[in-house]
C-alpha cells in the first residue's frame, strides 16, 4: 500500500476552532471498519471498531477523541505501524 494522504482536522486550542490539514503516512497497513464501542475516562478513550469478523481496540486521548467526533457507527481507518508483527497459522 505504501505512502497516503490523510485529510484531517484539528482544533486549535486558542479559539476553539477546528482547521483541516493533510497529513502523509508512511504506515504500510491500514485497515477500514466502524466504530461499535468507545469508553470515555479522564484523560483517555477505548476505541473498538470492527474489521470485518475481527475487533481492534486502540486507546487514544479523549482529547484526540473529542477533535475527531468519534462515536458508535462512524466509519473509520485503523493505520497500524509496527517493525514486528506476528503471525499464528489457522
Amino acid at each position: 500500500m505504501g505512502e497516503f494522504t490523510q485529510i484531517g482536522s484539528a482544533l486549535d486550542s486558542a479559539n476553539d476552532e477546528a482547521y483541516s490539514f493533510a497529513m502523509t503516512l508512511s504506515a504500510r497497513n491500514r485497515l477500514e471498519g466502524e466504530v461499535v464501542e468507545i469508553q470515555v475516562g479522564g484523560v483517555m478513550a477505548h476505541v473498538v471498531m470492527r474489521v470485518g469478523k475481527n475487533l481492534i481496540e486502540s486507546v487514544i486521548t479523549k482529547r484526540s477523541a473529542d477533535e475527531m467526533k468519534l462515536k458508535v457507527g462512524d466509519k473509520i481507518s485503523a493505520v497500524i505501524k509496527s517493525t514486528e508483527v506476528m503471525l499464528e497459522k489457522a
